[in-house]
């Protein structure tokens, strides 16, 4: 009879084994959108914009699916050219992406490695710890200022082995919002070798008056990289397209590692037709804010029951339960009556649950179901 026994080295050996940081990574956990039982529910989960798809981006969506057996354009030169365009920026400094998560991951793996530290506030995008963990960087999280960004606290983190500082503006999952004089701050208190990633998903959800002036210190800073997306504001999630601006040599590193053809054709001619849509931007851009504003006022209104927003300049409340209703109990009372919501205690939010604002109906029905939770707990 054969010897079944091994010792640990033999097993070892026996099999591939993958490096000991990326067993450290705890994988992302996209929105829910079915309930426990598989129901269908209505997606408040993933900050999507709920009017859906400006009729502009559909059109060229279908129009760009004619020819399926050609790669795409992998300059996206004409893609690059519209954002240019839209924002007076320099063409070959853009690049493109499968969302602006591969942007994301980009800058990690460009710029940081085994033994570096990559910085982010606590209570930011997921997605910088898995990029950090990934090419076995250490991650660094500083402490945050009543959910939002404290600038003297990440700087005080900076040593010589940071490499890249990832920050969300506004921030993800919190929705707080760091003005454009913390922002200069920041960077002006940075190492000019270390890379200040400044991620931008929720920008056109922004008045001007908002603007925390990424752009303009991305066109003249040799250290800043600034991202964005097509899946919020304009409603191409589902085409996964992300763009970012840097100087020349940050996009030429960027550009060895990026996937080649990452963007597809019909997502290409989509995103072009998006961002040129400016009628489309603005009818989201004030549905969200009025929608946010009403829904952040029936939230206060159960203050006396221990529900709290965090104040939020995305397309998404962050709601604390610090009363006798809990974040799960409201959850699982959110999704009896049919919607997801995200509650994250991975990101060590286990008291708030993060709720996309949806269309008029959605927003009042998740109200009054919050109310009714809160009453009779």
């Amino acid at each position: 009879m054969p010897d079944t026994t091994f010792d640990t080295a033999t097993l070892s050996a026996s099999r591939p084994l993958p490096k000991d940081w990326i067993m450290g990574i705890s994988p992302y956990v996209p929105g829910k959108a079915a309930a426990d039982d598989g129901r269908p529910l209505i997606k408040l989960s993933a900050n999507e914009n709920p009017l859906g798809t400006g009729d502009a981006a559909r059109a060229a969506m279908a129009a760009g699916i004619a020819d399926l057996a050609t790669y795409p354009d992998p300059g996206a030169a004409k893609l690059r050219e519209a954002i240019a365009g839209k924002y007076g920026l320099d063409p070959a400094r853009i690049i493109y992406g499968t969302g602006s998560d591969e942007l994301l991951h980009l800058a990690a793996s460009a710029y940081a490695g085994p033994g570096d530290e990559v910085l982010y506030v606590r209570y930011g995008f997921s997605v910088y710890d898995i990029a950090a963990r990934r090419v076995g960087a250490v991650p660094v999280v500083a402490p945050d200022k009543d959910y939002g960004t404290d600038v003297d606290a990440l700087l005080a983190l900076v040593t010589d082995r940071t490499r890249v500082v990832y920050l969300a503006n506004p921030n993800n999952p919190t929705g707080t919002m760091t003005p454009a004089s913390e922002i200069a701050r920041l960077h002006a208190g940075l190492p000019k070798d270390v890379l200040f990633v400044l991620d931008q998903a929720y920008a056109e959800y922004l008045d001007d008056s908002e603007d925390d002036g990424g752009l303009a210190l991305a066109e003249k800073a040799s250290n800043v990289f600034v991202t964005r997306t097509f899946s919020k504001i304009h409603g191409l999630a589902a085409e996964r397209i992300g763009w970012g601006y840097a100087s020349a040599e940050i996009i030429d590193a960027l550009h060895r590692i990026r996937a080649p053809f990452n963007v597809t054709t019909a997502g290409q001619q989509a995103a072009i037709a998006a961002i040129n849509d400016n009628a489309w931007m603005e009818r989201s851009r004030s549905h969200n804010a009025r929608w946010r504003a009403w829904l952040a006022e029936q939230v206060a209104a159960l203050s006396n029951h221990g529900l709290r927003v965090v104040p939020s300049k995305a397309n998404f409340l962050l709601i604390l339960f610090e009363g006798k209703l809990t974040a799960e109990a409201a959850l699982k009372g959110l999704m009896a009556e049919g919607y997801a919501t995200r509650w994250l205690p991975g990101q060590g939010l286990p008291n708030a649950l993060r709720i996309t604002i949806g269309t008029e109906a959605q927003t009042r029905a998740v109200a009054a179901i919050l109310r009714t939770l809160a009453e009779g707990a």
